[in-house]
């Protein structure tokens, strides 16, 4: 399947609800009939709708599936008001050419298809007869995969009417009783596209025997654009975002302030992935390391701008800190044990709990008799964890306290004198230093502080290390 030359391109849910932007920037911008094509779209649900769908990403208020999972009968409820929004999105597409009346039946046709499929699952588990294993997982799947059918089939249908020979590839599975490896499924709806004279748009949700939601939860649509990028032997991959891969946060730091980060390396993209920066998922990023894909983020909406290049090898030719980031949803949880010194094997059995509730640590402090785990506190078993650990080991003081992590970041920072500026401006700027760590490859400075001092950390830091060094 692998062609001369095409691109894969991800575009996110908050710049496909400004799809007329998006197409004129983006699809379009100023390249002739011959040059539209050669291309590959994957796009995300609108924005907003994989919440009314699911749950609320950040504020956990529940969509269908959360209502429907806790047998709250007010999921239909829920689901009528997804009907409604996605209405009220066609209708808003139609200056730009989406013919509303096709876009309002595919709707109601898969909105009704879903309601008569929960129904049946109600009636089903009145009978007592099921578990919520047998058939949460699948509706989760089933639910979130309407978003990105919706946008995507409007999207096809505006590009058609501007004259773009667009084709809808629907990955989603709808209807569709057999279900295929993950990788046949895009290899079978790939294997007759003319790339030189289609445009193809495409779900972000694939459906697949692995179960994809199961796998990567909302990140699936950036898996997806990774796999097809591999499999499609693509030359570069694109994400489209509404903002640059910067040096900070414009918002906080300002926007006169923090430069586009112009080349990076996808080693500098794991670490962003886990203080939570959107650049790409640190799975998806690897399918494509793997196979030497290189990736490009860039402003949506300044579609002139060559945004940032992640690439395999590149390291800057000067020592500089490329980014300052970080996340102030962490829980330090320390273990305090004397009879820890000198005694083998203690940190594998404590971390051995972390992995039975399925939780992660970010950062990791240890000395003779403590070690501390820096954790999202948004891990979902992370109470019963604590619980857990304060039983098992009654000799030991187990402590937790709500911090912030803050990082600086770059490919090249292996010489002398980073952390001496960086401490040096923390504390200038009155901010207490609670924990600090390190690798070898010193590719990554983490400073743990206090949560108030969350922002004015990046702030100190971004002027000594990025501004300063400028």
């Amino acid at each position: 399947m692998r062609q001369q030359y095409h691109t894969v391109e991800k575009i996110g849910g908050t710049s496909m609800t400004r799809f007329g932007e998006i197409m004129e920037n983006v699809i379009k911008g100023d390249r002739s009939a011959s040059e539209m094509y050669n291309r590959i779209f994957v796009v995300s649900a609108y924005g907003g709708i994989t919440d009314l769908l699911l749950e609320h990403k950040k504020s956990a208020v529940p969509g269908v599936y959360a209502r429907f999972a806790s047998e709250d009968s007010a999921w239909t409820d829920a689901l009528e008001e997804v009907r409604t929004r996605m209405l009220e999105i066609n209708a808003s597409f139609a200056d730009i050419g989406l013919d509303v009346e096709k876009a309002d039946a595919f709707v109601h046709e898969r909105i009704d298809g879903i309601k008569a499929c929960l129904t049946d699952l109600v009636r089903i588990r009145s009978f007592g007869h099921s578990k919520h294993i047998d058939y949460l997982p699948a509706t989760r799947e089933f639910l979130s995969a309407f978003g990105e059918a919706h946008s995507a089939y409007n999207s096809t249908l505006i590009l058609q009417s501007n004259h773009i020979n667009a084709r809808f590839i629907d990955l989603t599975g709808w209807k569709e009783p057999k279900t295929l490896s993950f990788d046949e499924m895009i290899t079978q709806s790939f294997s007759d596209v003319d790339y030189s004279s289609e445009l193809p748009i495409v779900t972000g949700y694939t459906k697949c025997d692995e179960g994809i939601m199961s796998s990567f939860d909302r990140g699936y649509s950036e898996i997806t654009f990774s796999k097809i990028a591999v499999i499609t032997g693509a030359s570069e991959g694109i994400i489209h975002k509404e903002f640059h891969l910067s040096t900070g946060d414009p918002k906080l730091i300002g926007i006169d302030k923090v430069k586009t980060i112009g080349h990076t390396n996808f080693d500098i993209a794991d670490q962003l992935s886990d203080m939570g920066m959107e650049a790409i998922h640190a799975k998806a990023s690897k399918l494509m390391e793997l196979q030497n894909i290189p990736i490009r983020v860039k402003n949506a909406f300044e579609p002139s701008h060559p945004g940032t290049l992640i690439s395999r090898d590149y390291i800057s030719e000067s020592s500089k800190v490329d980014m300052i980031c970080g996340r102030n949803d962490i829980l330090a949880i320390e273990v305090f044990d004397s009879d820890m010194v000198g005694q083998s094997g203690y940190d594998h059995r404590l971390l051995s709990f972390f992995s039975d509730f399925n939780i992660s640590y970010i950062a990791k402090n240890t000395n003779a008799n403590t070690i501390t785990h820096y954790v999202s506190e948004k891990a979902p078993k992370l109470q019963k964890c604590i619980e857990t650990l304060t039983t098992s080991y009654p000799s030991a003081v187990i402590r937790t306290e709500k911090v912030a992590i803050v990082s600086a970041i770059g490919s090249n920072m292996k010489i002398p004198g980073f952390l001496y500026k960086a401490a040096r401006s923390l504390s200038d700027s009155g901010i207490n230093i609670l924990a600090f760590d390190q690798c070898m490859r010193q590719v990554n400075m983490q400073f743990i502080v206090k949560r108030e001092d969350f922002e004015k950390t990046q702030i100190a830091l971004h002027a000594e290390l990025v501004e300063n060094e400028s």
